[in-house]
């Protein structure tokens, strides 16, 4: 700064005196000229924001404040985790304790079936006689209270038939099939849907006899008819062959008519394409050794 002030007086001393050098170009100065030029050769000061003072304590504060306040929310969340459990354990030992009593029940529709099916096994070793299947019947009536027994205990949780289906379903599928073998044997005609409802009791709104259950239960019936069959042939009956082929291929042709999906009861009646096989060899072999006491 002292340079530039020396520098501008004495370039102004000498456009003063002109006569101490008179080939150099008068220059004159303003006043307001040397102020720029002092003005510019000051330093630029860069003046700094001033930022509010911040406690180091407030923060400190304000951390500890939050950390209570989480502290205090903790509680709150542990409870509300702890009552949903609580009530996830009493949901689970009730849905327990009611599929005991189903299982009891279809336990005991386990039991009856098992009888009839031994009592049945007499059909084969012989004629058919009415007194037979006297014993089997005799079930029937029980199954039914069984029934009736496994509806009122489902009355009580209202809406869960299809969550404790799968406790009692094979029970009723091997129920229809021997009501369905016993119903043929006596009338020689398919047990339909709304008999068999009645006879097990499944006719009313809340509880029924599901429609593949007794699909399923008609196709367990037709994997007896060939053994049937030939047990008759054998003591002597050669027109069982015929009766049961003209029921066998009516059957066939009727659940053709269900557009069936790869499941369980698809390939239970794929079974019953070789069960009908069965009984047209039979027939066959009947039928060509003159056998046969009618002519078709």
């Amino acid at each position: 700064m002292n340079s530039a002030l020396r520098n501008a007086y004495f370039i102004f001393s000498r456009s003063l005196n002109p006569t101490s050098n008179p080939s150099s170009f008068p220059l004159i100065l303003s006043l307001h000229s040397l102020q720029s030029i002092a003005v510019s050769c000051l330093p630029l000061r860069i003046k700094r924001q001033q930022q509010p003072y911040r406690s180091p304590c407030s923060s400190f504060f304000c951390s500890s404040s939050s950390m209570a306040g989480a502290d205090a929310d903790a509680p709150a969340a542990s409870s509300s985790v702890e009552k949903q459990f609580v009530d996830f354990r009493v949901q689970l030992e009730d849905s327990g304790s009611l599929r005991d009593r189903i299982r009891s029940v279809a336990m005991e529709i386990e039991s009856s079936t098992r009888l009839m099916q031994a009592s049945l096994l007499l059909v084969h070793q012989s004629r058919l006689a009415p007194e037979v299947l006297e014993k089997p019947k005799a079930q029937v009536g029980l199954l039914k209270s069984l029934y009736k027994r496994l509806a009122e205990i489902l009355r009580e949780s209202p809406g869960l038939y299809y969550r404790y289906h799968g406790d009692w379903r094979s029970e009723t599928q091997t129920a229809v099939s021997l009501l369905a073998f016993i119903h043929w044997l006596e009338t020689g005609e398919l047990l339909l849907h709304p008999e068999a409802e009645e006879k097990l009791g499944l006719n009313e709104s809340d509880f029924t006899l599901d429609v593949e259950d007794y699909l399923i239960g008609i196709c367990f019936m037709s994997n007896e008819l060939p053994r049937y069959v030939v047990n008759q042939v054998t003591v002597g009956d050669y027109d069982c062959p015929r009766k049961v082929l003209k029921f066998f291929t009516d059957l066939h042709a009727a659940f053709r008519m269900l557009n069936l999906r790869n499941d369980f009861l698809r390939k239970k009646f794929d079974g019953m394409k070789y069960d009908l096989r069965r009984v047209e060899e039979v027939y066959y072999d009947v039928k060509i050794r003159g056998l046969s006491a009618t002519r078709d």
